[in-house]
């Protein structure tokens, strides 16, 4: 995301959302827990984001933030399973649930969702999608 932020310039805003609800991986209670995580730990090597990280938030489930309620009402989900459940930290499993961390959305800058990703999906592979956005946009 760092690459792409950096190469889409100012018109193109990523932020992160950390998440703690697939198999604990986002153990940081607080921001710079979670930067330091990502600093010297995963990825490592001194990586530091270049876009805005948020606290640690739920995306699914009884305490889910609003913004993934709508997110996800308005994106289909990107798999039709689920990963091991008993590695989900939350119980009310809803089909257009966020499946793993790092799924992303891309959306207008009205507000509108445009499209889901999967967490797999590489951010170098949205890239044609940003910018068509951010040329209809412009």
């Amino acid at each position: 995301m760092n690459a792409l932020q950096s190469e889409m310039g100012q018109d193109f805003v990523a932020l992160g959302f950390p998440c703690n609800q697939f198999e604990l991986q986002e153990p940081g209670n607080n921001a710079s827990e979670i930067l330091n995580g990502i600093k010297y730990v995963r990825p490592g090597n001194g990586f530091e984001p270049n876009f805005q990280m948020f606290s640690k938030i739920d995306v699914n489930g009884e305490k889910e933030l609003p913004l993934f309620t709508y997110l996800k009402s308005r994106c289909p989900s990107t798999r039709n399973y689920f990963s091991d459940k008993h590695s989900l930290t939350y119980n009310r499993f809803e089909h257009a649930d966020v499946r793993w961390n790092w799924e992303k959305f891309l959306i207008s800058k009205t507000g509108k969702p445009i499209k889901r990703y999967d967490a797999s999906t590489d951010p170098f592979k949205i890239r044609g999608d940003i910018q068509r956005l951010l040329r209809r946009n412009n």
